[in-house]
């Protein structure tokens, strides 16, 4: 495999309350060239652990040394080795896409999270936990499990099973949490409601059996005839650095409130806060329950009040010839909602895609906010990344180093620059501006497919507690025709007032 290494070093503008300088690393993640049978939408995501990075793209992994950057294995593992190995049929084949890696701090292990098909209409969600925090070891070997999801996902008055797309999943001290949303395949694949699971994390640390999974939706109970459910894509906890929370501590998932459905409005001032209080001793006992928390008013990225569910704006610089604009998945929240426990506070972080100015095809910005609190968390402060210019920035993901530094990674793109991978970095404390740093220019275009993955991650290292490492997509040429030649990369920077 061959692979690139680049050392940026950029001093950032002088603070109200310290000069922040940063040094960014970046090297090439996998491209369409090392996988086979690429499509166009592929979801690079990753975390950062102990000794690698390790890598997502729909349906590939790999992993890659901290510190030379060299890939673990000589080429990308095929996302259903583990169960492969393991023979658990229901978790290989087709249908294997929408992974998520993450490396759980509290217990030094990586897992792999993905939905497995078998057969039509016959869904699965497949979890793969390593043996050890290192990748590279001669004994490394993946614990695996196989959930069955039909008999929580419902279905349509056709009979035919809710489709769950979108997982997304979190690390929580007494569980892992995932969360799904309910489309209709046979309508347009609609969404028209939201489900979200509790894993048995404690058995199956260790390779034992795990106790039922406990599932709640919304609406309960599942319509055969579902409406359009405009609070959909909720984002689980995911818990960064090795504090865990405090004892008894709830997991919680945020999401979007779209605006009315209404034709004409196009703002909301609402978030959807999910409580998740799971008891294993006594599933009877265990809780779901919605709030909703008051935000400054924001009107989603690329929302159309005649297409709701259609969030295409993105330009290119081929936008105008080809009438192709990127997808900026603008009608949900991004992963991930990161968390960290400070001892004398507890502060959540989650951002996603707004509009900067109304219109078609208008200049989009990145909406972070920051919730506090022992109970259920409230807002405590937002904000909006934009840096005053005509650049889309979309798809966004966020998180903080161990002194309350948060940064951002997201896309960048217009009529004038390529796609490109940018990131902002600003004291949550200290409430100072964002400073936004280049971590990709764009080369080439995406001319035959809106499809730009779906979402990105970014993780803090946590061995030091401070080093930031975000994946994205960009291309090296324009993708015309029939061709697929996405790239990826992974960078990495630390701030000078974290040591």
């Amino acid at each position: 495999m061959t692979f690139k290494t680049a050392i940026l070093a950029i001093l950032a503008l002088i603070m109200p309350f310290a000069v922040q300088s940063q040094t960014v690393s970046s090297f090439e993640g996998m491209d369409a060239s090392q996988v086979s049978g690429p499509g166009p939408d592929i979801d690079p995501n990753g975390a950062v652990g102990t000794k690698q990075y390790m890598e997502w793209v729909n349906t590939f992994y790999q992993a890659y040394d901290k510190t030379s950057f060299a890939p673990v294995w000589a080429s990308p593992q095929n996302g259903d080795t583990p169960w492969r190995n393991n023979n658990m049929t229901n978790c290989y084949g087709a249908g294997g896409g929408d992974g998520i890696i993450t490396f759980d701090r509290l217990a030094s292990r990586w897992v792999i999270a993905r939905r497995g098909t078998p057969a039509s209409n016959t869904y699965y969600y497949c979890v793969a936990i390593s043996n050890t925090d290192d990748l590279s070891s001669s004994t490394l070997a993946w614990f695996t499990y196989q959930f069955s999801l039909n008999a929580v996902l419902g279905a349509n008055s056709r009979g035919n099973v809710y489709w769950p797309d979108w997982p997304k999943f979190g690390t929580w001290s007494d569980g892992y949490y995932v969360s799904f949303i309910l489309q209709d395949t046979n309508n347009q694949y609609m969404n028209i409601g939201v489900v979200a699971c509790a894993l048995d994390r404690t058995n199956m640390l260790i390779d034992g059996t795990a106790r039922s999974m406990q599932c709640f939706s919304d609406p309960n109970p599942i319509p055969p005839n579902g409406s359009l459910y405009l609070k959909h894509s909720l984002i689980p906890t995911d818990l960064d650095g090795t504090t865990a929370p405090p004892t008894g501590r709830h997991e919680y998932f945020l999401s979007i409130q779209n605006p009315l459905n209404d034709g004409k409005t196009t703002t909301s001032t609402k978030l959807n806060l999910w409580n998740f209080h799971v008891n294993w001793k006594s599933p009877t006992l265990t809780t779901f329950t919605k709030s909703q928390i008051t935000v400054p008013s924001y009107e989603p990225g690329c929302y159309d009040v005649a297409q709701v569910a259609n969030t295409f704006c993105v330009n290119e610089p081929s936008s105008r010839g080809t009438g192709v604009y990127v997808d900026s998945v603008g009608d949900r929240l991004m992963p991930r909602l990161s968390y960290r426990n400070f001892g004398t506070y507890q502060s959540f972080l989650i951002s996603h895609t707004i509009q900067m100015t109304t219109g078609t095809n208008q200049q989009t910005g990145i909406r972070w906010y920051e919730l506090r609190g022992a109970g259920n968390p409230t807002l405590y402060q937002s904000g909006t990344v934009n840096n005053g210019n005509s650049l889309y920035r979309f798809m966004p993901s966020i998180a903080q180093d161990k002194v309350g530094n948060a940064a951002a990674g997201y896309s960048v793109s217009s009529s004038a620059v390529e796609p490109g991978i940018r990131a902002a970095y600003w004291s949550l404390p200290g409430k100072t501006t964002p400073v936004e740093i280049a971590l990709q220019n764009g080369i080439g275009d995406e001319e035959n497919s809106s499809h730009w993955g779906d979402y990105t991650s970014m993780t803090v290292d946590p061995v030091d507690g401070c080093t930031f490492w975000y994946v994205n997509q960009y291309y090296k040429v324009s993708e015309t025709g029939t061709a697929i030649d996405w790239d990826t990369r992974i960078s990495n920077f630390k701030l000078s007032t974290c040591q």
